[in-house]
């Protein structure tokens, strides 16, 4: 009986949230696109400055769904158009089955890609074999209504990724000698230093010596430290000189930070939670003398900032020197999950504000809040933000705290887990 009540009440936890799209969607196709395309903090760029951000008087919809019987495929279906619809406006929409070798493994896959576009069917595969670093893909456009250039026949592409190194070629199998290839990269990880270079030719130009021609090779360096996981802090900035006329310099932070919290909702031992917060800015500027059409300005920029507070809030909010733009959206972890999105973009040059609305529905990413001890790796290192006079015990493993450290992520749920190791 003394031991019962004199039992000890249960150590004080912080709420881990799950990220909003976590894996990004970009990355599941990932292995059809080019490394050099995807490093250099370019695809958490994206994400940053493009998704929740709907075009003005226009709605968006996404219904991603997974059937319980067999968990490797899944389908992807969306609509969007104007409010105000008329006539001569189409409303675009589009269809997307997947099918994947194995569930927490997206690199080898293949999908069938049906649109009221051009593309009417569309397959593509990929099959990579990690334990050689290897891989092939394919892009076949099966129906289309009008086929105009060798692209539009077919792309192929072998590639090779490891942890320090990543290569690949693509070619159109229909095309002429010129075109070959399509494109070429080469991208090497030295410790936090990435360096890239990129050939690719212009479409439909004559010039008989491209490999010389500077305007089609890029090259970029990028710094990087983090380990790719949401629990982890990151921090990237990149330098790009894009097809020898346009410099690119950005940079890209993820922070994860706690704050002390007391909701009646839960338990009493929950004593603060973590919040995720992205910051993101890139300048691009014109190093040629071409001249630009519609008044583009030689030099822009955007600057983007995110903040989740829970796992159902999230604030975005984007600058740039022709427009700025608001987006709140709110998320039901629900089977399916529902996530409801709102923007606000003003126009500069008109004056004008315009609203967009998206809707999604998925059951594609599993995701609860995690719980971890107040030790957890991350915490302010003052941790003057929790409860005065609490004191943790010391020799107690931190809950997730050591494998974030080790770089061990096995024990951590798949959603919070890096992207993976292959550069």
């Amino acid at each position: 009986m003394g031991n019962w009540f004199n039992k000890e009440p249960p150590p004080p936890v912080v709420l881990v949230p799950p990220l909003f799209d976590f894996p990004p969607l970009a990355a599941r196709t990932r292995m059809l696109e080019s490394s050099y395309n995807m490093l250099f903090g370019k695809l958490a760029l994206k994400c940053l400055f493009e998704d929740y951000f709907e075009e003005a008087r226009y709605f968006n919809t996404m219904i991603m769904l997974k059937p319980i019987d067999d968990p490797h495929v899944d389908l992807m279906a969306t609509v969007s158009g104007p409010f105000d619809h008329k006539p001569e406006e189409k409303i675009a929409g589009n269809a997307l089955f997947r099918w994947q070798s194995d569930v927490d493994d997206p690199n080898t896959f293949m999908d069938l890609f049906v649109s009221n576009s051009n593309h009417v069917l569309q397959m593509r595969s990929c099959a990579y074999y990690p334990r050689y670093g290897f891989g092939a893909f394919g892009i076949l456009p099966l129906l289309l209504k009008k086929r105009v250039t060798a692209e539009d026949y077919g792309v192929m592409g072998l590639r090779y990724g490891s942890e320090k190194l990543s290569a690949g070629v693509t070619v159109m199998p229909f095309a002429i000698k010129d075109e070959l290839p399509k494109s070429a990269w080469l991208v090497s990880k030295m410790g936090r230093l990435t360096v890239g270079v990129e050939y690719e030719p212009e479409h439909g130009s004559k010039d008989e010596m491209k490999y010389k021609n500077l305007m089609n090779w890029s090259c970029a360096i990028g710094y990087g430290v983090g380990s790719g996981s949401p629990l982890s802090p990151s921090f990237n900035f990149g330098l790009e000189l894009a097809k020898s006329s346009q410099f690119i310099a950005s940079f890209y932070q993820h922070v994860v930070v706690q704050r002390r919290v007391k909701n009646p909702i839960e338990e009493s031992e929950v004593v603060g939670i973590t919040n995720y917060i992205d910051f993101g800015f890139e300048l691009q500027t014109r190093m040629d003398d071409a001249k630009t059409s519609n008044n583009i300005p030689d030099s822009t920029f955007q600057v983007a900032a995110s903040w989740q507070a829970n796992k159902n809030f999230l604030l975005k909010g984007k600058v740039g020197p022709l427009s700025s733009s608001l987006a709140l959206a709110v998320k039901s972890w629900w089977k399916p999950a529902f996530t409801f999105s709102i923007s606000a973009t003003r126009d500069r040059i008109s004056g004008t504000t315009g609203y967009g609305f998206g809707l999604r529905v998925e059951n594609l990413r599993e995701a609860s809040y995690q719980r971890a001890d107040p030790n957890f790796v991350m915490l302010t290192p003052n941790k003057e933000h929790l409860a005065e006079g609490m004191v943790w015990k010391i020799g107690a493993r931190p809950m997730l705290e050591s494998d974030v450290n080790a770089g061990n992520f096995e024990r951590l749920p798949k959603e919070l887990r890096p992207l993976g190791k292959m550069l």
